[in-house]
């Protein structure tokens, strides 16, 4: 790693939280270097553009926005490559850019245009007002009651003090950055190729351990079963509903009759593969028999009736007491079957596809009870069981571990790259007389990392949804 020395002279900065910039570096407030526009598209046939605090300023068509699009954009704002844009309601969040392109944005975002093209360098600047310091301007200049309601006007935006480098420098910063940011993405895009590969190893295993068993001499038998193929010639085939029972949860119920009582309830979106994400359990009411058929007991294991269908995970008593609702099964494993080889079963055959493929669609995928109960799973005797899943739990523990390094080293590097974008635009270090090779903008967009788990856009009603 490269060692960055700091500029030989500095001077106090306007803000507190940069603490101090070079001496030649000017600083003023925004509106010595920006004005705002407000154009308004007079047909409404301009390209239209998003903002994220993730991504900038990109055009919409690049992304999946899923909120309420209006009928006309007739009176939109115009803006032009080089103008800083603002969602105005999420600044707080960071959710402006400088934009690269022309099109037309919401009424309700800020379109500042540079006062002299000799000011600023898109890409710093892009760079510079996004980094952590200004967020925390943009919150203190911010108006409202909480951070839902906290607006960026442009008379507090305009009057914020902010550097402004030479442009030759700013150019050089720049052209450091995107050496920077290359190496970044290669390395990102190299551990989350590994994470996938060590993901497909980790399901090799468990796919092989629950079909085939551990033996690799043993006859084969055909299971009589597409998906499963042959297996060991003392193993059974069965169907679900002769090794397990099976709940579909709870109609959802928003008023109460008598006797009911509201009580905790997981949907669909609460079972992940594994684990049951508790983030946001909502509540309904049940009546004294519901209680007692949907309730979920330790061990049963919960099946995706919506969304990813067949996407399983084993209850382990998270809550005291908790229900489910009707996009979710519940799966208690009878006498001749193990809940945890079971559960290793679900994640070999979804893998394959196999729910996907029996799923009834309507509008909306969904598992039904009658679907599910007809699957056939393995069922080995219990002592080869219980030894399939010591086999699988060490074997996975191993490269559960190579892949938690991986995604640390991921977030050791984004945490990286957010430090040194940070000292570099504001002079904590110099990069003048570092020698980097010019980076295209082209080259940075092929090596876009993945941002699926990360990249929301700020729409324009102030919602923010998430993308694919």
């Amino acid at each position: 790693m490269m060692k960055l020395a700091p500029y030989p002279d500095y001077k106090d900065a306007g803000v507190s939280w940069v603490g101090s910039i070079p001496a030649h570096w000017p600083e003023k407030r925004a509106k010595y270097y920006f004005k705002e526009i407000d154009e308004r598209s007079q047909a409404g046939d301009e390209e239209m553009l998003s903002v994220s605090h993730i991504t900038g300023v990109t055009p919409r068509s690049q992304k999946n926005v899923t909120m309420f699009k209006a009928e006309s954009n007739v009176g939109q704002k115009r803006c032009q490559p080089g103008d800083l844009v603002i969602n105005t309601m999420w600044a707080w969040m960071s959710a402006l850019g400088v934009s690269n392109h022309a099109g037309i944005v919401s009424p309700a975002y800020g379109v500042y245009r540079p006062r002299s093209n000799q000011a600023y360098d898109n890409y710093y600047l892009d760079h510079l007002l996004r980094i952590e310091g200004y967020r925390s301007e943009y919150i203190c200049r911010s108006t409202g009651i909480r951070s839902s309601r906290l607006r960026l006007y442009p008379d507090k935006f305009l009057s914020m003090p902010v550097v402004c480098p030479p442009q030759e420098e700013q150019q050089t910063i720049a052209r450091f950055l995107k050496a920077q940011d290359r190496l970044f993405r290669k390395f990102i895009r190299n551990k989350r190729r590994l994470i996938e590969l060590l993901k497909e190893q980790k399901q090799n295993v468990i796919n092989q351990a629950v079909t085939r068993g551990l033996d690799p001499n043993v006859k084969l038998k055909p299971s009589g079963v597409e998906w499963i193929g042959d297996i060991p010639e003392h193993w059974e085939a069965r169907r679900l509903k002769t090794i397990a029972n099976v709940v579909l949860g709870k109609m959802l119920k928003t008023s109460p009759s008598k006797d009911d009582q509201l009580k905790p309830y997981l949907r669909s979106a609460n079972i992940q593969w594994f684990e049951v994400n508790l983030s946001d359990v909502a509540s309904m009411w049940f009546s004294p028999a519901e209680m007692e058929q949907y309730r979920i007991s330790k061990n049963d294991i919960l099946v995706s009736e919506g969304g990813e269908v067949g996407r399983a995970c084993i209850w382990k008593d998270e809550l005291e007491e908790c229900y489910i609702q009707n996009s979710v099964h519940k799966v208690t494993a009878g006498a001749e079957i193990l809940p945890l080889f079971l559960l290793y079963q679900f994640s070999a055959f979804g893998g394959k596809g196999v729910f996907k493929a029996i799923v009834n669609r309507v509008s909306i995928a969904h598992l039904t009870r009658e679907k599910l109960v007809a699957v056939s799973f393995c069922k080995p005797p219990l002592e080869e069981q219980r030894a399939i899943i010591a086999h699988i739990n060490e074997k996975c523990a191993e490269i559960s571990q190579a892949i938690s390094r991986a995604e640390r080293e991921i977030e050791l590097m984004r945490e990286y790259r957010t430090r040194l974008i940070s000292d570099v635009v504001t002079g904590q270090v110099d990069v003048r007389g570092i020698e980097v090779p010019e980076v295209a903008e082209d080259e940075l967009l092929a090596l876009e990392e993945d941002t699926a788990d990360a990249d929301d856009v700020i729409d324009d009603e102030g919602d923010m949804d998430e993308t694919d």
